[in-house]
Parts: C-alpha cells; structure tokens; sequence
C-alpha cells in the first residue's frame, strides 16, 4: 500500500484545495493530510478557523483518508510517525522540494517529495481572496437584506 502525505493550513476550502487533494490521492491508495497548527502558519495570514474544525472538514473530503493536526514543536514528527512512501506539496506551496527531501532525509525518512502542478482556476482559489472579498461585501450584503426585510414588514397587513 502506497501511503501518501499532504500537507496544509485548508483556511477556508476551496476548489483550489480539492483539486490538490484529489490529485495527491491518485500519487497512492491511502491519503492522510497533515493540517497546520495555527501557532506554525508565518508564511501567510493566521487562520481564521480554528484548528480543529480545519481538520475535521479536510477529513471530510471524499480523496482524504484520514486528517491530523501537525505537531507544534516538529514538523517532522508526524512524518517520522506515519512513515509516508510520498510527500505531495501543492503547485504554488512554499516549500523547496530540495531542501525538504535533504530535510527526510537526514531524519531517515524514504519519503519521495511530488510537486503538484495541476492548478485549479478560479477566482476564489485562495482562501486570502475569499476573505478578501468577504470583508468587501460582508456589510453591504448584511444591509441590504435589513432593507429588503423593512420593506416586507412595511407591506404586511396591520
């Protein structure tokens, strides 16, 4: 059985997340997602979901297997832990793949590193995008739902 390991902050999904998931899975037959402590995300904003519900919906992706949450100290420990025959890191994730493979490497882990360079294109494909754009219309939206509801009360019977 080929074991593969993917790895994430999964802010808010989106079809950018899934098309990485699914094309992580078809690298073997068991998929497990390391998903990031909020104390270790520095490349990007903080998240804004709590760990917990991150990993929960990440396993609750039909190509997940199993999610867990990454370790707060060591990010290699889980690896060392779960034994992957595959590391998949998404097209535009941070990581050099290089240093990563020296990295397992040194640590005695036969881990081969994939780049995946299927790109899913979409306006939202970024979770920083979406909230982005949330908070662009978040208020607009929210009065004009108080308008339409004023306007229904008016023309309700007294």
């Amino acid at each position: 059985m080929v074991r593969v390991i993917a790895t994430g902050t999964f802010d808010i999904i989106h079809p950018g997340h899934i098309t990485f998931l699914r094309e992580a899975k078809k690298l073997g037959d068991e998929l497990i997602v390391i998903v990031a402590r909020e104390k270790n995300v520095r490349h990007k904003p903080k998240p804004i979901i709590p760990e917990e519900q991150r990993r929960k919906v990440v396993e609750g992706i039909k190509y997940v297997d199993r999610a867990i949450l990454g370790d707060e100290k060591d990010m290699f420990r889980p690896i060392m832990e779960l034994k992957p025959d595959i590391i998949a890191l998404g097209y535009d994730q941070h990581f050099n793949e290089e240093w990563l493979q020296k990295e397992l490497e040194k640590r005695g882990i036969k881990a081969k590193v994939v780049r995946i360079n299927v790109k899913e294109e979409c306006g939202l494909c970024s979770s920083k995008k979406i909230i982005k754009r949330v908070a662009e219309l978040a208020k607009k939206r929210v009065e004009e739902f108080e308008k339409e509801k004023a306007k229904e009360a008016k023309a309700l019977p007294a």
